[in-house]
């Protein structure tokens, strides 16, 4: 539908523009992003018409640019540029009304009915209808950016040109506008292509992305392929990580902000560790990046808090997340800042133990009990199941870096080590009477200060997996050896 070819366009000797070719289909989202003075602007005006490329052609349903006359052009596409003039004294009506313009014969001629269905059409599908016979002048920016493209709209243009659309739009407003364009696009075969700074607006909505710098095309793909870490970071310049969005197939990116200097004393000797039998309190001046299965603060969160927590073993709430959240609240703990397990285990039991002074700086909390304890290849022939307070709760701590690959293959390290030390204690399944490998309801934390060391790989037979396994192999039986002889149990 659009086709660019070797198109350059150029303020006087300055190239903004250099030998870009490209086609953009019908019906699709097409996204424009990079840093400032990249082109995207200039780009977007030389489609629209309102700059002559120097060098090159810009072609739209097969017929140049510069073969359009200006009111076939604006009934064709429309245009929501970055700034809009809005100093004029007109009401909303009237200014989204100029958006008929390409369709009449002359200034004198009448609004038709037509004309009419059409503006208030696209008033409410920006939600701007309320606003009919208010000055646009008496308007927030947000709320005039909408009623502009309301004007745009009205064109009924096959082709929406935006650049920046979301500016001055509140969050809300910004989600409803790129859903309303998104769905435009795939049910009318509306043509968007829309100037973008957010990057993850863009991976959300576009097709396709146009990634520029200093006028040349760095890649143009879906946003899976554009949004690729190390060239992003080329070309704005600064430190960002790509993840994965957690609810749809779509690249997440975030930027890394300059650290400021660490304090001297390592996380781990910052750690604060209040110990009770009605909980294990741990709390630092620095936040740790968590991955756990916790009652609060489960999955990927950061931390300041963590609080194993010992309830009866026939503690019953209808909501424990609220219940947690209360218990906290009443003792002065942050509910928002505290990643908090539950266990019916002992807590004098528990044990605490820490790295050597060769090895990586690791600490590690173990609290257990094993009347529950299953045997997890032999858990499908159970009858009944219940959820119940954790049993085995397993904290790591690691004072180094991680990645999120690192995370998951420390937690395969801690049930391996586990295991381990469940059968070397001889602790069985009640049920089938064979070798336990945990209990009904563990809980594992993996903590790292994300500063200090980087590793890489967090399996069995790394430095920090080695020490993982040792640590938490000797404190599982510690531990266990603890309940044992509080239960009298050989």
């Amino acid at each position: 539908m659009i086709t660019c070819q070797n198109v350059t366009v150029q303020y006087g000797s300055m190239k903004v523009v250099d030998e870009l070719s490209l086609e953009i289909k019908k019906g699709e989202f097409f996204g424009i992003i990079g840093p400032n003075g990249s082109g995207k602007t200039s780009l977007l005006k030389a489609i629209g018409g309102g700059m002559i490329p120097v060098n090159g052609e810009i072609i739209v349903d097969g017929k140049s640019l510069s073969m359009y006359r200006s009111k076939d052009l604006a009934k064709k596409l429309a245009v929501l540029p970055q700034d809009s003039e809005t100093a004029f004294s007109y009401s909303v009506w009237d200014v989204v009304s100029l958006g008929r313009y390409p369709y009449q014969k002359g200034w004198l001629q009448g609004m038709t009915k037509q004309d009419e269905q059409v503006i208030t059409e696209a008033l409410k599908q920006t939600e701007t209808y309320q606003f009919r016979d208010k000055l646009l002048q008496q308007l927030s920016g947000g709320e005039r950016q909408r009623v502009l493209l309301a004007r745009a709209l009205a064109q009924e243009p096959d082709i929406l040109l935006l650049d920046e659309p979301t500016n001055h739009l509140d969050l809300s407003h910004q989600m409803n506008l790129l859903n309303a364009l998104k769905h435009w696009a795939q049910t009318r075969q509306l043509t968007v292509v829309a100037v973008l700074h957010d990057l993850n607006m863009a991976s959300l909505y576009c097709d396709r992305i146009l990634l520029l710098d200093k006028g040349k095309m760095i890649a143009l793909d879906s946003p899976t392929h554009v949004m690729e870490e190390g060239q992003l970071e080329r070309v704005y310049g600064v430190s960002l990580n790509r993840k994965e969005h957690p609810s749809v197939p779509s690249p997440l990116i975030t930027f890394i902000p300059e650290r400021e200097r660490e304090n001297q004393l390592s996380a781990i000797d910052r750690l604060i560790i209040d110990r009770s039998p009605e909980r294990i309190y741990m709390k630092s001046d620095k936040k740790w990046k968590a991955l756990s299965s916790a009652v609060l603060g489960a999955g990927f969160r950061w931390h300041h808090a963590f609080v194993n927590r010992h309830v009866n073993k026939d503690y019953l709430a209808d909501d424990p997340v609220t219940e947690c959240k209360t218990y906290l609240h009443e003792n002065g703990i942050d509910a928002n800042d505290t990643l908090t397990m539950m266990t019916a285990a002992r807590l004098e039991d528990a044990s605490i133990i820490r790295s050597g002074p060769d090895a990586p700086a690791i600490l590690v909390m173990i609290s257990a009990g094993t009347s529950n304890a299953v045997d997890a290849s032999m858990a499908y022939k159970l009858a009944d199941w219940k959820t119940t307070v954790g049993t085995i709760n397993t904290w790591v701590f690691i004072e180094g870096e991680l990645p999120e690959a690192a995370y998951v293959q420390a937690l395969m390290t801690v049930t391996e080590a586990k295991v381990k030390a469940l059968h070397d204690e001889g602790i069985r399944d009640p049920v089938s009477g064979t070798l336990a490998t945990g209990t009904s309801t563990d809980s594992v934390m993996i903590a790292s200060a994300q500063t200090g060391p980087y590793y890489e790989y967090a399996g069995t037979i790394t430095p920090v997996g080695k020490e993982i396994a040792r640590l938490v192999y000797e404190g599982m039986r510690t531990t266990i050896q603890h309940y044992k002889k509080r239960m009298g149990v050989s």
